[in-house]
């Protein structure tokens, strides 16, 4: 862009000389062109030589042909019997041209910058560690099972499992997220992670080019061939209007002119306005500034952890009418705690300590449940006799004691007296030799802002939420109920899934579209059926990063609304630029095929072309700048 700049300021040096030997030397025609062929040819020979390209190619019909062919024309009218010189305007109006492709790649620039800060995920370099010692390696040769380290300020080169040491991690080139996130031995990492204070031993479970940071990188990189329509009909109208303008152009230079007693002195007067209206039809302003608009509004949402895989779903966003949702994962955590304990015999603490030590080798969610919510070790006590039975749950001894940890049928198998709770969810019920001791509730819990992501969907005019999911009724009433869902199906299978959002697809009203929100590992064959598959938390999921149009690459619900309104901002930027555009260039065209404007009408050509695409564009670059 700098090279840019320079050549427009030496341009605008040059074209002063020019104009000053014109108006004070008093050199003749043929003299004068060769001095305005200086600061032509050096601020339009890549103008003219993508022209020339083009007509070799068989494919001329572009706004690098039309500007070279209204500018040479305007450098050679001078030479009419009874025209006046335009070569100060010709130079004028291809470094105008050139400004407005410097403002274009200005704003295309700050978009890739946008996106590759964001995308800026993959170090260049991996520490592997082999029999004891460190070396500095490239990413690419480390293989699955290899340890790697990182050290504090270092970024994680690829996805693996911490094998010593913890730490907090920087995850906002993944998530959007400022707020740092504690790690510890045993947990997944993705690349693209910055350490933020310990040193990490890493064992790699994922190749380089397979890590998070790489599907990222790679579906952000395609995400231009998924273009939008509005993008695709504007270069199918720009393929169509392009060629009409050039012959409307020979018509208007070669017909008129019979009308006139002389036909070369007519000819000069209607070959002036015919260059004229070459220039202004240029369709710069919208060939250049919609796609950028698009670009912009992918940029943007990336930049909030928002990845969206091409323009074409930024439209079925803008249309969404209805939100279908899968339940766990989505709008709950997908993670079982303990919500109530109700003892009958003993206190709560000394029931929860049963129940844990019963549990203390399950590995099933549950049973991690109990132990976590007991919150010790439990190696205390003496557990002995453990049996696990089938479909209804564990019995083992404990200091002495038989306690029985398990559902209804565990009760009624043993004769104790049980009875349900009041509160919905997983109820767990305690017996001590056959004495029915309590419960224990046990829920997956709502995440903090599910309520705020319902809410925020129906005030951006969002009719119909929905809730799918293989829970039980009880359960699914309660979650749906708690965030306002307008309607909920509980008891699904996935195909069932399908089914219902097939439903609600045909019964939607014309134009809307349905967006299906999903944790993108078992809901693929809904995010495919859905006019638009939203998939959340993806950090680290191939299955969401490929089943899905969209990807929130962190578990926030109220993401949705964020990328709904992304996509609105820009197809609205992207509705002003085309309404501007072919507003003032209706309206130049007619007067410069009129001839009102006399002289001014190269000066108000120019304006049509390049001062409207200028504007368009920095308009286009606002879609960057998505506020919350």
């Amino acid at each position: 862009m700098n090279k840019k700049l320079l050549r427009i300021l030496l341009t605008a040096v040059l074209l002063l000389i020019a104009w000053l030997e014109e108006h004070f030397a008093g050199l003749p025609t043929w003299q004068l062109l060769l001095v305005y062929l200086i600061p032509y040819i050096y601020i339009s020979y890549d103008v003219l030589g993508e022209a020339w390209e083009g007509i070799k190619e068989g494919d001329p019909f572009d706004e690098d042909f039309l500007m070279a062919i209204a500018t040479i024309g305007a450098l050679l009218i001078g030479f009419l019997p009874g025209a006046e010189n335009q070569m100060l305007e010709a130079v004028f109006v291809m470094l105008f041209f050139q400004v407005g492709e410097l403002f274009e790649d200005y704003a295309e620039d700050k978009s890739r910058k946008s996106i590759s800060a964001m995308m800026d995920l993959r170090p260049d370099t991996a520490f592997l560690e082999k029999k004891g010692k460190v070396t500095e390696v490239s990413p690419e040769t480390v293989k699955i099972g290899d340890i790697v380290v990182v050290k504090p300020g270092g970024k994680i080169p690829m996805d693996g499992e911490i094998v010593e040491g913890e730490s907090s991690l920087n995850t906002v080139a993944l998530t959007g997220e400022s707020m740092p996130r504690q790690c510890t031995v045993g947990d997944n990492v993705y690349s693209g992670c910055v350490n933020l204070s310990g040193v990490l031993r890493i064992r790699v479970t994922k190749s380089f080019g397979e890590s998070t940071a790489s599907k990222i990188i790679q579906l952000v990189e395609s995400s231009s061939q998924n273009k939008s329509k509005s993008e695709t009909f504007i270069h199918r109208f720009a393929k169509v209007y392009t060629p009409i303008v050039v012959f409307l152009a020979v018509a208007l230079a070669f017909i008129p002119p019979f009308f006139y007693s002389s036909y070369v002195d007519g000819f000069s007067i209607w070959l002036y306005r015919a260059l004229s209206f070459l220039v202004v039809s240029c369709p710069c302003a919208l060939v250049i500034s919609v796609p950028l608009a698009f670009f912009g509004g992918i940029g943007g949402a990336s930049r909030k952890g928002i990845l969206i895989k091409g323009g074409n779903y930024m439209d079925v966003l803008d249309k969404t009418g209805i939100v279908v949702f899968d339940k766990t994962g989505t709008l709950t955590k997908g993670v079982f705690a303990v919500e109530a304990v109700h003892p009958e015999q003993l206190d709560q603490h000394e029931l929860l300590h049963l129940a844990a030590h019963v549990e203390q080798f399950s590995t099933h969610p549950i049973a991690m449940a109990l132990r976590q919510a007991y919150g010790k070790p439990c190696t205390k006590c003496q557990v002995e006799h453990t049996e696990e039975i089938a479909g209804k749950g564990i019995v083992a001894e404990v200091n002495g004691k038989k306690v029985y940890v398990g559902n209804e049928k565990l009760m009624d198998s043993i004769g104790a007296q049980w009875h349900p709770c009041h509160l919905q969810g997983t109820t767990i019920h305690v017996a001590i030799d056959g004495v029915y001791a309590g419960h224990v509730v046990i829920n997956d819990q709502i995440k903090e802002d599910s309520k705020e992501a319902i809410s925020r969907l129906k005030a951006l005019g969002v009719k119909k939420t929905v809730m799918l999911t293989g829970d039980k009724k009880a359960v699914a009433d309660h979650v749906a109920g708690e965030l306002g869902l307008d309607a909920w199906h509980a008891e699904l299978l996935p195909a069932d899934k399908v089914s219902y959002v097939e439903k609600y697809i045909k019964e939607k009203p014309e134009g809307e579209r349905l967006a299906f929100v999903g944790d993108g590992i078992n809901d693929a064959p809904v995010l495919a059926r859905a006019d638009v598959g939203i998939a959340m938390g993806a950090m680290g999921s191939d299955a969401a990063i490929e089943a899905a149009d969209v990807v929130l690459m962190d578990d926030k619900p109220s993401k949705i609304a964020t990328a709904i309104r992304i996509a609105r901002h820009t197809l609205a930027i992207a509705r002003e630029n085309v309404t501007f555009a072919i507003a003032v260039k209706i309206l130049i065209l007619v007067l410069v095929a009129l001839g009102v404007l006399g002289r001014f009408a190269m000066p108000l050509a120019v304006f049509g072309d390049v001062g409207v695409m200028v504007l368009c564009v920095l308009n286009a670059a606002r879609a960057l700048n998505s506020k919350e």
